[in-house]
């Protein structure tokens, strides 16, 4: 599961992308500077591994991951080709999840792509290229779709509602993850279109240090502006982030978030904001060669959580022992859990909670 960075030529991206994930993207002050898309391999901040490792002192942790995409700035005629633009939409139609970059700070020093800072104009720049890409794959559907529907085909008719639909609201300017699926055909089939809009998004407003905490004129705009699509927005001051990357301990680290008013670094927040958007959570195994937090979409169960350790242990899964992650710490140990009777014997149905602390029966 991937999230891809986008945004304007010059907003940040590759600044942020270097904090996220210390993989050093090149970052410059003109456009195009990033070509080919940089992935870092992210991990997720979790404080609960840090008291799992208290508790179990074990050889090695290992956190969840996310992976994130450093794609190259989008500019107007991105969808006709413009400024390499097939290859950057390419690039994002191969991610899971959009997080848009504004820039939302002045800085004579810092070329802006349209000449002033806008970002509700930079945001309907971006939403524009990417919906009529969307509508161009979308009328080609329909007129591969539209000589079946006419011939009765159900399954066609099905799929030609729902891109009517669809075109509908590109049409208007409104991107197709505005349309919601009526059933659960319609989910399938919309899964299936792999249309770009329809990823789910978050909003990050680039800001100076001054407004790290409570933002700006800028990132209120922002915030009216997206108010009705159901989407985070996060204000970050990604330069201020990139110093702190830079710091070498953990103290100076600390002492440069206090004087911005922060209790930690924003890149944390987005980071467990993307893994969230990407529809993850985590479970844990705890012992003492290894405690490790693992990635699992939300409403896995249990042999599907056990497949992502060895697909062996899903495909001959007897049972899962399940511990709350909660009751793991309050009685500090799994025999004591087990006294407690906090301690839980699951079948096959079992949909694992984000959390839960797990060990897994199987036989190949």
């Amino acid at each position: 599961m991937k999230a891809g960075i986008v945004g304007l030529p010059n907003v940040g991206k590759s600044t942020l992308f270097n904090c996220l994930s210390n993989a050093k993207a090149q970052s410059a002050n003109f456009p195009f500077c990033t070509i080919e898309p940089n992935i870092g391999v992210v991990n997720v901040p979790d404080s609960r591994m840090a008291k799992l490792e208290e508790l179990v002192n074990p050889e090695r942790v290992q956190m969840a991951t996310v992976d994130i995409v450093d794609i190259a700035g989008l500019v107007k005629g991105a969808s006709k080709g413009e400024g390499l633009g097939n290859q950057f939409l390419g690039n994002i139609r191969e991610c899971n999840a959009i997080i848009h970059v504004l820039r939302c700070f002045d800085n004579d020093n810092i070329v802006h792509v349209d000449g002033n800072v806008n970002p509700i104009r930079d945001k309907e720049t971006i939403d524009i290229e990417l919906q009529l890409k969307d509508l161009e794959n979308v009328e080609k559907r329909l007129e591969k779709v539209n000589r079946a529907a006419k011939t009765g085909n159900k399954e066609a008719q099905t799929e030609k509602a729902l891109l009517d639909r669809i075109r509908e609201n590109l049409l208007q300017a409104k991107s197709a993850r505005t349309i919601i699926p009526q059933n659960n055909d319609e989910e399938v089939l919309m899964e299936g279109f792999q249309l770009i809009t329809a990823k789910p998004v978050l909003y990050v407003c680039n800001v100076d240090e001054n407004s790290a905490v409570n933002g700006n004129k800028y990132v209120d705009q922002v915030r009216e502006m997206v108010k009705d699509e159901d989407a985070e927005v996060i204000i970050l001051s990604v330069g201020a982030e990139a110093d702190i990357t830079e710091l070498e301990s953990y103290e100076e680290r600390q002492v440069f978030l206090e004087d911005m008013g922060l209790t930690e670094p924003g890149a944390s927040v987005l980071i467990r904001a993307a893994y969230k958007l990407l529809k993850q959570q985590t479970y844990f195994t705890a012992g003492v060669k290894e405690v490790r937090a693992w990635t699992i979409n939300i409403g896995a169960t249990a042999p599907q959580a056990a497949g992502v350790i060895h697909t062996d242990f899903e495909k001959g899964f007897i049972r899962a022992e399940v511990i709350a992650y909660e009751d793991f710490v309050h009685y500090g140990s799994e025999a004591k859990c087990k006294e407690a009777g906090k301690f839980k014997v699951e079948g096959k149905e079992y949909i694992v909670k984000d959390g839960d602390v797990m060990h897994f029966r199987f036989n190949v």
